[in-house]
């Protein structure tokens, strides 16, 4: 390819590898001085990751078209004519003949409003995928504005406008959850970005911007190190968090209370620790006081050896985010209480390690939940469950319409469903209606596993009225673990989500960076905003 040596020599349009970008980008530039070094600090060998390119960059998006071309959007198509005197579509035309979907191209100088312009194609205007159980457009939309706001970020622009696509929640979230990064704990921590929309300023935008924040949340407090995690910190993080909300009331339980409240299970596993117990409790009141809440409940094991059936070293220091689903529930809150939905919800989430020690509980013993029901403890490592069943019974003492708990609760859903879905426990068809409608809103999806008969006897113990794992132990251990549950569950109306499978995200999901996901956050935010609705309705 040809070199660049002056400005004197430049044409109008350029194409020019970016050294280490894997991709080609495109300039259009004057040949001034000014615009000559300007090209030449993007294109360097020398250019460090976190150069900042001065000015304000832009996502646009294009269509794939039958013929593989791409189609500007309506709004590209505007901003072309009216920004760029129509350059940018002959740019596209000329430089991104085959753009595949969830591909971009970067082009720089076309106009005065921004220094550099990110095209992704989004795909077809009306994907047809019916076997992805969700809403395939919101997707793509949300592919494609994360995709652009990387691209730019990538090449220093760290101050960025989005288009909305048509679609304008789906957007935000794209943009806002493509962004995190968690580097706090660095000492040379990345630009922050500024996103904000450029042709949308509705509560659509600000609806995506507060989902993907609280999904940020979630993916906060699962990658911090358990060190900087304990269950005091957790509780405090989240008081710190809600504490600015309105309508909002937050308890800490400490271990008296969690002793007084006769909670032996949850006990049981948090006495191998030196790090006292917490049961965190938070009430938001959007509607009538009288009104039944819905209860959401979170496993918050902030760090998870196994205890004496102590897990594999390997990977042992991912189950710092064996609290996800605390961090899922409490970060949900925030963004409803942000939302102002006009329904009352309360949380609980019983926060401990699961650790060894002299103290540590040990299998075969024998420990008494706050319902009354013995439980024999086979395997320390299934410690989730016992903090959920004495938080399950106590929920029902505020008198919920339905309870939701969420939990990293067992390996065997992670091999059933993998990354793609969490699974769904539920009593009741309406429920799971709903949840799955939010899923395929969010594009975090759910998928619904069986709670039978079956399940709960394989449960049974000898010298017990439960055992802690299913027998035999190998085979439907999300099932066995469900149906333990539900023997602390009277609620007719409850789900139980295991999110160990969706715990983390290794890239397959395009606008979620490798590590810990939050998910399904958003899936139950968009349940919480159907249930408002719903009662707005009555």
């Amino acid at each position: 390819m040809q070199k660049l040596t002056s400005p004197a020599k430049m044409a109008s349009c350029i194409c020019y590898p970016r050294p280490g970008a894997g991709r080609i980008l495109y300039a259009r530039i004057s040949s001034s001085v000014s615009s000559w070094r300007l090209l030449m600090r993007s294109l360097s060998d020398k250019q460090d990751s976190e150069s900042v390119l001065p000015g304000r960059g832009l996502v646009l998006g294009g269509y794939s078209k039958e013929d593989g071309s791409v189609e500007l959007t309506p709004v590209a198509q505007n901003y072309d004519s009216r920004a760029c005197g129509g350059s940018l579509t002959s740019m596209v035309n000329r430089f991104c003949p085959k753009l595949k979907k969830g591909d971009h191209r970067v082009f720089y100088g076309l106009g005065d409003e921004h220094v550099a312009i990110a095209i992704v194609n989004v795909g077809p205007k009306k994907p047809d995928a019916p076997l992805e159980d969700r809403d395939e457009y919101l997707e793509c939309v949300r592919a494609a504005s994360g995709a652009g706001v990387l691209a730019l970020d990538k090449v220093g622009v760290k101050d960025i406008q989005v288009e909305d696509f048509g679609q304008a929640t789906a957007s935000a979230e794209g943009s806002v959850l493509s962004s995190f990064q968690f580097d706090k704990l660095k000492s040379d921590p990345r630009v922050p970005i500024t996103i904000k929309p450029y042709n949308d300023k509705s509560e659509g935008w600000n609806k995506g911007v507060t989902l993907a924040n609280a999904q940020n949340l979630s993916r906060t407090l699962m990658e911090t190190p358990s060190n900087l995690m304990t269950p005091c910190m957790f509780a405090e993080a989240v008081t710190a968090q809600l504490s600015g909300l309105s309508n909002l009331k937050i308890y800490q339980r400490d271990k008296l209370w969690i002793k007084n409240q006769q909670m032996g299970a949850f006990l049981s596993v948090a006495k191998g620790s030196s790090e006292e117990p917490i049961f965190l409790e938070a009430h938001y009141q959007g509607t009538a006081p009288g009104e039944p809440p819905l209860v959401l409940v979170g496993k918050g094991v902030t760090f998870d050896s196994g205890g004496i059936s102590i897990k594999p070293s390997p990977d042992m220091d991912k189950m710092r985010a064996d609290m996800g689903g605390a961090a899922c529930v409490v970060s949900a809150l925030v963004a409803i209480a942000t939302l102002g939905l006009p329904i009352n919800v309360s949380v609980v989430t019983p926060l401990c390690e699961n650790l060894l020690s002299g103290e540590a509980y040990k299998p075969g013993d024998v420990v008494k939940a706050m319902n009354g029901k013995t439980i024999q403890v086979d395997n320390t490592d299934a410690e989730g469950r016992l903090l959920l069943a004495d938080a399950l019974h106590y929920s029902h003492t505020f008198s919920p319409h339905t309870i939701i708990d969420l939990a990293t609760l067992t390996g065997a859903v992670a091999v059933a469903l993998g990354t793609g879905a969490a699974g769904v426990f539920t009593t009741d068809d309406q429920l799971w209606n709903a949840l799955h409608q939010s899923g395929q809103l969010s594009g975090d999806r759910l998928w619904r596993m069986p709670l039978f008969k079956v399940y709960s006897k394989q449960m049974k113990s000898n010298i017990a009225d439960l055992n802690n794992i299913g027998t035999p132990w190998r085979y439907a251990g999300a099932c066995t673990a469900a149906a333990f549950l539900s023997e602390f569950v009277t609620s007719k109306k409850w789900a139980h989500i295991d999110i160990a499978g969706v715990m983390e995200t290794q890239g397959e999901i395009p606008y979620l960076p490798k590590g810990m996901a939050g998910r399904p956050t958003r899936t139950l935010i968009e349940y919480c905003c159907s249930l408002a609705s719903s009662q707005k309705k009555l």
